[in-house]
């Protein structure tokens, strides 16, 4: 029966012991679920750049993880993303029909839009539309960690306002 320890798993093969170095993909983790909602954690916002997501056969992007389909959204993708010093998001890209909302949580670095550069940091908000050509590079000394949210462009109006659409309830809070 295989070991695990450390990484490695020590597998007997005709008497003769081999080792496998596995290298185990930060998960995603569900903490509570109910009928009308979904709560999960990515972990701490230093650990996204754990996270690896498969891009094709010989390509993964380090430092990305998405969380839409793991909280059931149905309006709306999500995900996270880290850059360490230097890096940059590999490629420009375009959508066919979302929008994109890219806030900076941490680190400093540069967003190109339409062949416009300018600087982002923490707390920037940037949003692209779908035929914006996009990227984004980190250019401080630290890593920079973003989240990024997709939806369909024009798909809200002003009936969508929060102000419009929430509902105050009349009930005591319980904790």
């Amino acid at each position: 029966m295989p070991s695990c320890g450390n990484g490695f798993i020590a597998v007997p093969l005709h008497s003769k012991k081999i080792t496998i170095t596995v290298r185990i993909m930060k998960q995603i983790e569900t903490i509570k679920s109910g009928k009308n909602y979904c709560a999960v954690s990515v972990g701490k916002v230093s650990e996204i750049i754990e996270h690896e997501l498969p891009m094709g056969p010989d390509f993964t992007l380090k430092g990305k993880v998405f969380v839409g389909q793991a909280v059931g959204a149905t309006g709306s993708e999500l995900s996270f993303q880290t850059l360490v010093p230097g890096q940059d998001s590999g490629f420009l890209h375009t959508h066919k029909t979302h929008e994109e909302l890219y806030i900076i949580l941490k680190g400093e670095g540069q967003y190109q839009v339409d062949g416009e550069i300018f600087p982002v940091s923490e707390g920037t908000v940037v949003r692209v539309a779908p035929n914006g050509k996009r990227a984004l590079k980190n250019t401080g000394s630290e890593d920079l960690t973003m989240l990024c949210i997709q939806y369909k462009a024009n798909a809200f109006t002003e009936a969508d306002s929060p102000m419009t659409d929430g509902t105050i309830l009349q009930e005591e809070l319980k904790w």
